[in-house]
């Protein structure tokens, strides 16, 4: 390091995220306590494992392929030119840089940033908090899909959408260089459609091929209630997952950063937090906002399902991922209207789409975070149009000043429907048919009736018997 400055804002930087990796953490703590508060006591055991089981295959995927595709693919490929200068001052239109720092090859398994580096303080505290995003996505899709999955096809699943899918689309519109920022205008700070709405749709894809539970509907096709089995679990679970998105908030953001040059003012340096994309925010903002927007989804949730604990409880949730995409800019005001809207229209549409498709969503999960991300997206179009995209001088078609992409209705909503359903709902569908076309998509009914954790009990048994002969022969 330089000096005694940069020494202090890169390790600084390196605690930082190290810090709200330990908090994301409990993200996934709380999805664990959520669902097995939601399933059934027959099903706790398999539940448990399934949520379990993402951690090492997805940190495995991610680490050999996933982190590599978020550096791989911003332009499309191809779509729009990268942004990243060269050291003539021209623009590459590749990751490839002359000091290789933007090589997308620097980020494969064998490369030397992929280990232990002294020279490096952000790589792997930033791989790992991209990393607990992966795990979000996997679990949002876990939640839906309780009580009739098979713990093979679930896990399938968990890899496509953990290190593939929702990768895609983060380079598409959550790196400063995607080409969504560049071309539509896209902004999505806090990963409204970015993690949310794509897990939502994916695990709708999912659900529609893998169908309702046993007893969920009736011979006449009524609605049957399966509700939380244990609202303590499903309580302590949500409440850690809102302590886990504050961290989640905070990862977001980079803490330090000198936007001067970055806006063009030569010889001036302006230290401040900014977002993903390098826009300017703060932490004391979003922590407004992020408590401003988790209370109005509570108060609207509260009074949409006349005081239902599990749906308060989650349409607050819902509130905070609706008012994600634009609480690094929102009034808390704003914060807290786009809120209530999170807790309003997700669960009407979860109903109408039960009662409509009967598409059986165990959690909600597709609402929550499906619907609810969606509709954030949108939002955030109408109410930051004209502001800019991105720190970056990038340029779109909707830019008057020929500096900026600005955010727009038009470009947000485009980028809404790709989340949910170019990189969500179609290919969470595909993979289902596939799997279910082989037999692997869902559990034999009597194992559904008899409960999955019988069915482990049961091979248990088995290896149990197979292990006593061996050992008396």
């Amino acid at each position: 390091m330089t000096d005694q400055l940069t020494a202090l804002q890169s390790i600084f930087s390196e605690f930082y995220y190290w810090v709200t990796v330990v908090m994301m953490f409990l993200i996934h703590v709380g999805f664990c306590m959520y669902e097995v508060g939601v399933s059934r006591n027959k099903h706790h055991q398999a539940t448990l494992m399934k949520n379990t089981m993402v951690i090492p295959l997805v940190t495995i995927t991610w680490f050999f392929f996933g982190w590599w595709i978020y550096w791989a693919f911003p332009t499309g490929p191809g779509i729009a030119a990268s942004i990243i200068p060269l050291a003539d001052g021209s623009l590459n239109y590749g990751l490839r840089t002359d000091d290789g720092l933007f090589n997308a090859n620097s980020y494969l398994a064998n490369s030397p940033l992929m280990g232990v580096n002294l020279t490096d303080h952000l790589g792997g505290v930033f791989w790992a908090a991209f990393l607990l995003f992966s795990w979000t996505a996997a679990s949002i899709v876990s939640g839906a899909l309780i009580e009739r999955i098979t713990t093979f096809a679930f896990l399938i699943l968990a890899v496509a959408i953990g290190s593939v899918f929702w990768t895609i689309d983060a380079a598409w519109g959550w790196h400063f260089d995607g080409w969504m920022l560049k071309v539509l205008g896209y902004h999505d700070a806090y990963a409204s459609g970015v993690i949310h709405a794509i897990a939502g749709g994916f695990a709708l894809g999912v659900l529609i091929v893998l169908g309702p539970r046993i007893g969920k509907f009736s011979s006449s096709g009524e609605p049957r209630n399966i509700g939380p089995r244990n609202p303590w679990l499903v309580t302590v679970g949500l409440f850690l997952i809102y302590t886990g998105f504050w961290g989640f908030y905070a990862a977001c953001n980079v803490p330090i950063y000198n936007l001067g040059p970055e806006y063009g003012v030569e010889g001036v340096t302006f230290w401040t937090a900014t977002n993903i994309y390098l826009t300017p925010t703060t932490l004391s903002g979003i922590t407004f906002n992020f408590l401003m927007s988790l209370s109005g989804g509570l108060l609207a949730g509260y009074v949409i399902s006349k005081g239902d604990p599990f749906w308060t409880y989650s349409l607050g949730l819902a509130g905070v991922i609706c008012a994600s995409a634009g609480n690094d800019l929102y009034h808390p005001i704003q914060a807290m209207i786009v809120g209530m809207i999170g807790g309003v229209i997700p669960y009407k549409l979860h109903y109408w789409v039960e009662n409509t498709f009967k598409i059986d969503d165990a959690v909600g999960a597709v609402a929550v975070h499906g619907y609810g991300g969606f509709i954030g997206v949108v939002i955030a179009g109408f109410i930051l149009n004209g502001y800019p995209s991105s720190g970056y001088s990038v340029g779109a078609m909707w830019d008057t000043s020929g500096t900026f992409a600005l955010i727009n209705p038009l470009g947000n909503f485009l980028g809404a429907i790709i989340m949910f359903l170019v990189l969500g709902l179609i290919p969470g569908y595909v993979l289902a048919k596939i799997l279910n076309a082989f037999g692997k998509l869902r559990i034999p009914r009597e194992v559904e009736i008899a409960g999955l954790d019988y069915q482990i009990m049961e091979d248990d048994k088995e290896a149990e018997k197979a292990f006593t002969s061996t050992a008396t022969r």
